[in-house]
C-alpha cells in the first residue's frame, strides 16, 4: 500500500499519513462492519482517497496533480511488485550514505520500529531516529525520483537494497531470537523479484542461495518447548530438500558468474551449502568450510567473520586451536558471542573456571531477552 501510494503522489510523508490513516479507519470499522472480501484493496482505495483529501487541502499542489490520481481502481499485483521494487531503489538512492539507505529502507518498506533497525545497524535508537529524519529531508529537498531506476544507474544502487533485504532476512531468521517467518518470507520473494530484474548478478544469485539454504532449515530449529535448537544437534531430515537443491544450484551459478572476483554473498552461500551437503554435523568438511571463510575474510573481513571462522577452526583443529582464533579477534569485546564462543571453547579444554568468567562476561552485556536465555540454558549445559 506505501510503495503503491508513494508512486502516485512522489510524496513519502504524504503517503504514510494516508496508509496510516486507512488503517485506522479499518480499525474502526471492520470490527463493526466485518472485514471486506478483499481487504487489501478496500485498504488501497481508502488510502488513495485519504491522499486525495489531503492533496486538495494543500492549495500549492497544482489541480492537475490531484486530478492525476486513480481512485477507483483496486491495485493489481504485478503494480504491486513493481511499486515495493521502486521504492526500495529509491530509499537506496546513492545521494544517501550507505547505511542511511539500509536504515531507511527498513523503516519505510519493511515496516521495522526504530529500536529493531537501531539494534541491526549498532547503534543508538535517538541516532537512528535523527538519520532517518534527515534521510527524508534530503529526498525532499533533492527531489530524488520514486522510480526503479535505469540498467546503468542498478549498481550504485544494488549494495544497498541487497544489505537491505539481507538485514530483513535475518531479523525474521534470528535462530536464537524471536522468529519471524513472514520477514523471511518477504525477504526471499524481494530476492527473487531482483533476480528477475537483474538475473545475472552474482550477489543477487549469492543472497538467494543463502536465504534459501537458510531457509530450509526452519522446522528444524525449534524443539517442541520453542527453544533453538543449535545446527550440531538438528534433525537434518527436516530441512527442506527442495530448497536445498536450489540453493546449491543458485551456489554454482554465483560461483561460474564470479571467477575472478568473490562475492561475499556468493561465498557466504558456499559456506552455508557446506552445512547442507552434509548428511551429519560430524561429516561437515570443515576443511573447505575453513577455507571458504579465508575467502570471505578479503572480501568482507569483519570481525564477526573471523569469529565464525574460527569457530570452524575448532571443528577442523580442536579446540585449543578454536580458541587461539577466536581470542586473536579484536574489536567484538562487547559482542555476547564473543564471549560464549571462548566460553564453550574452555568448557571443552576442561577449564570450568574459565568457562564460567565468559559465560558470565556474555550475559553481563546488553542483548534481545531470546538471545540471553539461550545462552543461559548454554551456560547450565556447560556447567552440569
Amino acid at each position: 500500500m506505501l510503495a503503491t501510494l508513494v508512486r502516485l503522489t512522489g510524496d513519502l510523508q504524504l503517503a504514510e499519513d494516508a496508509v496510516q490513516d486507512a488503517t485506522l479507519r479499518a480499525l474502526e470499522r471492520w470490527p463493526r462492519d466485518g472485514v471486506p472480501a478483499e481487504p487489501r484493496a478496500w485498504l488501497t482505495l481508502t488510502a488513495r482517497r485519504r491522499a486525495v483529501d489531503l492533496l486538495r487541502r494543500e492549495s500549492a499542489r497544482p489541480a492537475k496533480e490531484v486530478l492525476a490520481m486513480p481512485v477507483d481502481d483496486a491495485t493489481e499485483p504485478e503494480t504491486v511488485r513493481d511499486d515495493q521494487l521502486r521504492l526500495l531503489f529509491t530509499c537506496c538512492h546513492p545521494a544517501l550514505a550507505h547505511e542511511t539507505q539500509v536504515a531507511l529502507a527498513l523503516k519505510v518498506l519493511c515496516g521495522l520500529s526504530v529500536d529493531e533497525i537501531a539494534e541491526a545497524l549498532v547503534v543508538p535508537p535517538e541516532t537512528m531516529a535523527k538519520r532517518l529524519t534527515r534521510a527524508r529531508q534530503k529526498i525532499a529537498r533533492a527531489r530524488i525520483p520514486y522510480r526503479v531506476p535505469a540498467d546503468h544507474e542498478l549498481p550504485d544502487r544494488l549494495r544497498g537494497v541487497l544489505a537491505t533485504v539481507y538485514l530483513l532476512f535475518t531479523e525474521g531468521d534470528d535462530p536464537i531470537g524471536e522468529a519471524r517467518p513472514a520477514l523471511v518470507d518477504e525477504a526471499v520473494r524481494l530476492t527473487r523479484l531482483l533476480r528477475e530484474l537483474m538475473p545475472g548478478e552474482p550477489s543477487v544469485l549469492g543472497l538467494l542461495a543463502l536465504e534459501l539454504l537458510s531457509d530450509a532449515r526452519r522446522d528444524a530449529r525449534r524443539d517442541a518447548a520453542g527453544h533453538p535448537v543449535l545446527l550440531a544437534d538438528q534433525d537434518r531430515t527436516r530441512w527442506r530438500p527442495d530448497l536445498v537443491g536450489e540453493g546449491i544450484e543458485l551456489v554454482g551459478e554465483g560461483l561460474r558468474r564470479s571467477p575472478d572476483v568473490p562475492d561475499p554473498y556468493v561465498v557466504q552461500a558456499a559456506i552455508a551449502a557446506c552445512h547442507a551437503l552434509a548428511p551429519t554435523w560430524a561429516d561437515t568438511d570443515w576443511a573447505a568450510v575453513v577455507s571458504w571463510y579465508d575467502v570471505l575474510l578479503t572480501v568482507a573481513g569483519t570481525p564477526v567473520v573471523a569469529l565464525n571462522r574460527a569457530a570452524a577452526v575448532a571443528e577442523r583443529d580442536g579446540p585449543a586451536a578454536g580458541l587461539a582464533a577466536v581470542e586473536a579477534v579484536v574489536g567484538l569485546e562487547r559482542y555476547p558471542l564473543w564471549h560464549a564462543s571462548r566460553a564453550e571453547l574452555l568448557t571443552r579444554l576442561g577449564d570450568r573456571a574459565g568457562a564460567r568468567r565468559a559465560w558470565d562476561a556474555a550475559l553481563a552485556l546488553p542483548q534481545e531477552e531470546g538471545r540471553a536465555a539461550q545462552l543461559r540454558r548454554r551456560a547450565e549445559v556447560c556447567r552440569k
